[in-house]
């Protein structure tokens, strides 16, 4: 069936980096992605210093209505990972945080009519990344979000399981349908490439033997609270390892911020644990 996806290059161009005034570590990135057929942003931090060592990746997904920057700007995340850093409290690892195609009030990471936010993910921003910094490891990277981000990182992060390292989300949307109420598409339209597909328990059953570690959490007093805890639930009894915690707290930045720190230590240690042969 031919479709505007074979019609794609494969090839990333006209690629602009550009590091941001005042704001040590933090690049600003645009180029055309293939999956996308349009322009698309990533903001990349890497520790001032470390920019020529081999480095780990983190893609930091953002939530509905958000943008490159929410984690910089909203979560201060350059600065927490800084200080982190700085104090050998975590390895150096990179982070790109980049748009999720800018498709209406968010486009969950999955295939759309008229773009593939999944690839775009999975393959131009490990790709960028690569060009920008040659010494990156993208044969597997790590996966992590909030909200709607959650739910890419974990949808991916099972569907793509061979190519991820560890999965890390802080109030994620466990299903399509929990997106629903925030988002003015129809379900029918997150669910181009089939019901099943756009299901990360799917992906997870399907790829239980070679799940990379997971992790999520949730503000107890969020409104996806209830859809994090049947998750957690049928992780449990289906015997599927994770960690799952509940902590004080809503659905917003204030308790993105302040638990963000325990994405990045999982990144840290998981990356500086020795290499399993795959």
């Amino acid at each position: 069936m031919n479709d505007w996806r074979e019609q794609l290059s494969g090839q990333i161009r006209n690629l602009v980096v550009a590091p941001v005034p005042d704001q040590p570590g933090l690049s600003f990135l645009t180029l055309y992605s293939p999956a996308l057929l349009r322009r698309a942003d990533i903001t990349l931090f890497v520790r001032p210093g470390a920019q020529d060592r081999t480095l780990p990746l983190l893609i930091l997904m953002h939530g509905v209505y958000g943008s490159h920057w929410n984690w910089w700007a909203l979560g201060n995340l350059a600065d927490i990972a800084t200080r982190m850093m700085q104090a050998k409290e975590i390895c150096d690892f990179a982070i790109a945080m980049p748009s999720d195609g800018m498709r209406g009030d968010g486009s969950a990471y999955v295939v759309h009519s008229d773009l593939d936010a999944e690839s775009w993910i999975m393959k131009d921003v490990p790709e960028c990344i690569k060009q920008v910094l040659p010494n990156v490891q993208t044969e597997r990277v790590f996966l992590a979000g909030q909200s709607m981000g959650g739910f890419g990182a974990l949808r991916l992060g099972a569907k793509y399981a061979k190519q991820v390292a560890g999965i890390s989300t802080h109030s994620p949307v466990p299903a399509l349908a929990d997106l629903m109420p925030y988002i003015s598409d129809s379900l029918a339209e997150y669910e181009r490439a089939g019901k099943r597909d756009t299901s990360l328990l799917y992906w997870i059953r399907r790829n239980r033997a070679i799940l990379p570690p997971i992790r999520f959490d949730c503000g107890m007093d969020d409104a996806l609270i209830s859809s994090n805890r049947a998750l957690h639930t049928v992780l449990t009894r289906e015997k599927i390892p994770h960690v799952y915690e509940e902590h004080p707290g809503g659905h917003d930045w204030v308790y993105w911020q302040e638990h963000i720190d325990e994405t990045l230590r999982f990144v840290s240690r998981l990356a500086s644990e020795p290499r399993q042969a795959s």
